[in-house]
């Protein structure tokens, strides 16, 4: 696995002064040392991962989106889901897997798997900032999606600010 912190950190637990920097300076939070260390540890049991790379983590409300590379996600998502199953064990989170990079509609969809999108719409507001509405499909079959903090996943990583609904 690659990220922005180098292996030997990772593996030890313990940060050179260049990755020390690197926290210090925000670029990298404790939170996503712990996510990509976590993620190292899983490299042997799931060899897929030895090319994924991590960008950063954002954890709100008790979901973890991981942001990954573009093109990493299936690595991710192998193994009949079991990484991320792992994962959710560990950190005791729903986890959300996103790319870096990836236009609005892909990063949409990613963020509310399961649920299927119906429209994205700009809204225009009188203060000049917009917001982006989103208009899932209901799902009957499905357990209960935290609406609330994947809109706040989308302010972290992305910036965009929504307006989610659902069909009837």
């Amino acid at each position: 696995m690659k990220a922005a912190l180098c292996n030997f950190c990772l593996k030890s637990g313990i940060l050179c002064s260049k990755c020390q920097g690197k926290l210090k300076s925000g670029e990298v939070s404790s939170e996503d040392f712990e996510i990509a260390r976590l993620l190292l540890s899983l490299e042997e049991k799931y060899p897929s991962l030895q090319d994924v790379y991590f960008h950063k983590a954002v954890e709100t409300s008790g979901v973890l989106a991981i942001v990954v590379k573009r093109g990493d996600v299936p690595r991710l998502l192998g193994y009949g889901g079991k990484i991320i199953k792992t994962l959710g064990k560990k950190t005791g989170k729903t986890i959300r897997v996103l790319e870096y990079g990836a236009d609005e509609r892909k990063f949409l969809e990613d963020l509310f798997v399961p649920l299927r999108i119906l429209t994205i719409n700009t809204i225009w507001l009188p203060d000049g900032t917009t917001e982006t509405r989103v208009i899932l499909k209901r799902q009957r079959k499905r357990g209960p999606i935290n609406v609330e903090a994947l809109k706040k996943i989308a302010q972290k990583v992305r910036g965009i600010t929504l307006r989610v609904e659902f069909s009837r």
